[in-house]
């Protein structure tokens, strides 16, 4: 196949930023936790995304996940360019600690990030942003953790969305079969 971007699964999120004064969203596939202590988040963005220019200018920003309920929204915001369509209407916006990272009220999962580094990619700029406070709606929990089935993440993949699938085993646990088995 050659070098291909293929990666499972891959969440679609909403990436924020106040472009101008004004809140701004897109959504992007290419986005994962980048670190743990301090807590970092990378999302690939193309160079010519107007949301790009909000994140340069205010050095934060936020990722919002999306759930299945809200794909046309999210996906308008995917095909719909800022630059030159006003988009800060498709969701109620609200700011964290920072004041400039806009978030989708919406969206059940809400990292609010300050910017800590970019990199040229080629097509796309790396943007790393260290998370500053995370918002979960109360619906969306399961006692003081996010509950996966309940924030019902949307998920991208060769042109389609889907959502998350079944549990399969316990993390850091399960490996312990094949152990026993050597």
């Amino acid at each position: 196949m050659g070098p291909k971007t293929l990666m499972y699964p891959m969440p679609a999120v909403l990436v924020g930023s106040s472009v101008g004064g004004k809140p701004n969203y897109m959504v992007a596939a290419w986005c994962s936790i980048a670190c743990m202590v301090p807590p970092m988040v990378s999302v690939a963005l193309n160079k010519a995304r107007h949301t790009l220019k909000g994140i340069y200018e205010n050095k934060a920003f936020s990722v919002n996940i999306p759930s299945t309920g809200q794909v046309v929204e999210a996906d308008y915001c995917g095909i719909t360019a800022g630059a030159s369509v006003d988009k800060s209407k498709v969701f109620e916006s609200f700011y964290g600690k920072l004041r400039t990272a806009p978030m989708a009220r919406e969206c059940p999962v809400s990292l609010e990030c300050k910017l800590f580094n970019t990199m040229d990619c080629g097509s796309h700029v790396l943007v790393v942003g260290e998370i500053v406070e995370t918002y979960v709606e109360r619906e969306a929990l399961a006692g003081n953790l996010p509950d996966i089935k309940k924030v019902d993440p949307l998920i991208y993949s060769d042109g389609r969305y889907y959502r998350v699938g079944e549990y399969v085993a316990d993390a850091f646990s399960a490996g312990k079969a094949y152990k026993k088995r050597r």
